[in-house]
């Protein structure tokens, strides 16, 4: 399993990191992210391609 962290005080809510894994991360119906804090290993690729395509670079995986 892998650890996910997103520093709200960071994130923008722009989303982008949703298109990368739209079942980790999401924008609620106030625009606001939400996202799951674990997922597989075999998702790995998926959540560090949202870590760089965050513009705010907000999101990590805690190792």
């Amino acid at each position: 399993m892998i650890t996910i962290d997103v520093d709200m005080d960071k994130c923008q809510h722009y989303g982008q990191c949703v298109f990368e894994a739209p079942d980790i991360f999401k924008l609620n119906d106030n625009d606001k992210l939400e996202f799951v804090a674990t997922a597989d290993d075999i998702r790995r690729g998926d959540v560090e391609s949202a870590v760089d395509v965050c513009p705010m670079q907000a999101i990590s995986i805690v190792e």
